[in-house]
């Protein structure tokens, strides 16, 4: 059983594609490298350079390699881009990931991951936000990833063979403990990941956007999940499905959050860089506060967090931001697709 993992050169894909090779499993990875990078997939697993949208490629993937299960991670994720421009969101995230569903489902796909967002819920009356509670995105990015989810619940209805789980995302951080793979992409909006280059001189200040929202110190308050744990969390959501399990949607987070200035003050603990920051005028589509109910992730799922610790996400952060620094000059040679 091999399973499909769409965007898997990209941040967090690469990090499920460790996921499953470090389980045993076998995977094949289908990037169009728009956001990602071939050097993150190991060389072990079959890369195929190519678009979601194109269900010619990803039907004749199914057969080839006896495709089981899709985790499905490409699309366009920074919510100030969506609201600059909408239409691209709604055909990058939503049009392209029907396209998908309508190949996995054509094909015989049991089982669908779908990566959704914390997003979907809009500016929530209360946290921590449970899954049941309405969902009400504010920025074209999440309304994108809410269509999707739409369409897999009504796949799934029509279907009865066909099962998914959506698990939505609140920040993730950090980098592979093993420094196999990391956030490489250098315009990336992580907050942390943005910290991590000012405290490595890569930036010259950070910017804060926004310091009088309803929270203690004014700035959003987000949860923030390791990024190696959040990829568990996908294997736990798959061993869920394979047993059976019936189709659903789960927040991904510790379900507690920090500030963006506490963010920026353990940044600058961990690395020992006082670097300058400057407050800016707040982002369109930017909740004050986003902090996971978690309950079904691990009471369903049987997820178990391993690195729910700040200091610890910096830490990985930064060591893989210091890891690509080295790695500039000695450019690795590119991946070639098959």
């Amino acid at each position: 059983m091999t399973v499909l993992v769409t965007g898997g050169a990209g941040y967090i894909g690469s990090h499920m594609v460790l996921a499953l090779k470090d389980a045993g499993r076998s995977v094949v990875v289908l990037d169009d490298l728009s956001c990602g990078f071939a050097w993150l997939v190991p060389d072990d697993v079959p890369f195929v350079q190519g678009d979601i949208g194109d269900q010619g490629l990803v039907r004749d993937l199914i057969r080839r390699h006896n495709i089981t299960a899709i985790l499905h991670f490409a699309g366009s994720i920074v919510v100030p881009d969506s609201v600059r421009d909408p239409l691209f969101y709604y055909r990058n995230n939503t049009v392209q990931s029907r396209a998908l569903i309508e190949a996995a489902v054509a094909e015989g796909i049991k089982h669908f991951i779908f990566s959704s967002t914390a997003a979907v819920y809009g500016e929530p009356e209360r946290t921590p936000i449970t899954e049941d509670m309405p969902h009400q995105p504010i920025s074209p990015y999440g309304t994108s990833k809410l269509m999707t989810e739409w369409m897999l619940r009504d796949a799934a209805i029509a279907h009865s063979d066909f099962n998914y789980v959506a698990l939505r995302y609140f920040n993730v951080a950090g980098a592979d403990p093993q420094l196999r793979s990391g956030q490489s992409f250098p315009r990336a909006t992580h907050l942390i990941k943005i910290a991590s280059q000012a405290a490595t001189g890569e930036r010259s200040h950070i910017e804060v956007y926004g310091t009088d929202y309803p929270t203690a110190d004014g700035t959003c308050i987000r949860d923030y999940i390791h990024v190696s744990d959040l990829a568990q969390a996908h294997l736990c959501a798959l061993n869920y499905l394979e047993a059976g399990g019936k189709s659903t949607a789960a927040n991904c987070g510790y379900g507690y959050g920090y500030s963006v200035l506490e963010i920026i003050d353990a940044v600058k603990r961990v690395s020992g860089v006082d670097f300058p920051v400057r407050t800016a005028p707040r982002r369109a589509g930017d909740p004050a506060i986003l902090v996971a109910g978690n309950e079904r992730v691990r009471n369903q799922f049987g997820f178990v967090p391993r690195r729910a610790d700040l200091d610890l996400i910096v830490g990985d952060a930064l060591a893989w931001e210091r890891q690509l620094i080295d790695k500039r000059n000695d450019e690795p040679e590119e991946r070639i697709a098959v």
